[in-house]
């Protein structure tokens, strides 16, 4: 698998034109068993039930500084949904708390999770989307999920994961977590962030090397590849930021402001600044071809981020059905 999704990753960037323009991809739509979609709660207006969708990730229930379950989504604003629903638990930003819940010397995990488990009764299944746990509570977190897993009975579990690329960067472990979980969600988008240079949320060829490493570690039954709606946006000067006075001084020379203002004795003063803005973002166009890369990688299953955000043409590349 991984060589032909090289190959194909590579033969779809060397039959795109050289210059900037439109993409010639066939419009023809893409089928695969399952289409997973996360849809943020209180924006329910976003889901329609023309979309293909088989699988509805419900974002979603987060973890307050006690290490409790909080901010559970009702389940009841999804009753015209006929597909499977997934209560997401997602804490992206805080190690701390990450390793507070995790770590079994707290006695806060078994807790957390037999909360998790009452908040999924009216769910199909719960869906972790933990993006901030120290390397060294690996352990701790194959645990977590092992509990959690026998906690849900018969429901589904899944997990979302990082876009890795070797094994060297895969801390946490796609095939260890792989023989836990039912189903393993890679989040192949992120290639470039708010912080990093601008390019694509996800290329095609990162793609390919991503879906490459994921399909060699994790079963094809239990493999979901992730694909942006999002772009970002970069500018080539961030003008807000702290000065030292030494700083300001040096500043107002350059812009030639002769005298500041004062409010209340407080100076300050104006000036314009042009800044340049590089944007990259996704289309029905490039998420098609996206999603012909990994169905003619004999993945059957992808998940958008998320509903709301995507070009309406969308719908019209992708079926569901036996691919």
């Amino acid at each position: 698998m991984t060589v032909k999704i090289l190959m194909l990753a590579i033969a779809l960037l060397s039959s795109a034109p050289a210059m900037a323009g439109p993409a010639q991809v066939s419009v023809r739509p893409v089928k695969f068993s399952e289409v997973w979609a996360y849809l943020m709660a209180g924006e329910e207006t976003f889901l329609s039930s023309s979309f293909p969708i088989s699988d509805l990730c419900y974002f979603g229930a987060g973890i307050n500084s006690y290490g409790e379950l909080v901010g559970v989504p009702d389940a009841r604003m999804l009753s015209t949904f006929g597909g499977r629903k997934h209560l997401v638990v997602a804490e992206t930003a805080s190690f701390s708390l990450s390793h507070f819940c995790l770590d079994p010397a707290y006695p806060v995990r078994d807790r957390l999770v037999a909360e998790i488990a009452v908040a999924a009764v009216p769910y199909d299944g719960v869906q972790i989307d933990f993006e901030a746990i120290p390397s060294r509570d690996r352990d701790n977190f194959a645990e977590f999920l092992s509990l959690l897993k026998l906690a849900l009975g018969t429901k589904q579990l899944s997990v979302a994961l990082p876009a890795r690329m070797t094994e060297a960067g895969d801390t946490l472990g796609y095939a260890r977590l792989a023989g836990i979980v039912d189903k393993v969600i890679i989040m192949a988008y992120d290639q470039h962030w708010s912080t990093s240079e601008p390019g694509p949320v996800a290329s095609l060829d990162w793609c390919g090397q991503v879906a490459s490493y994921a399909g060699s570690k994790v079963p094809a039954s239990k493999l979901v590849m992730g694909l942006p709606f999002y772009g970002r946006s970069w500018m080539d000067k961030k003008l807000a930021k702290a000065f030292k006075h030494s700083a300001i001084q040096a500043l107002s020379a350059e812009k030639e402001i002769d005298a500041p203002y004062r409010d209340g004795e407080i100076p300050h003063f104006s000036y314009e600044e042009v800044v340049s803005v590089t944007v990259y973002y996704d289309d029905a166009t490039s998420t098609a071809a996206r999603m012909r890369l990994y169905y003619e990688a004999d993945i059957g299953a992808v998940a958008f981020w998320r509903l709301g955000q995507e070009d309406p043409e969308v719908w019209e590349r992708i079926r569901r059905g036996k691919p």
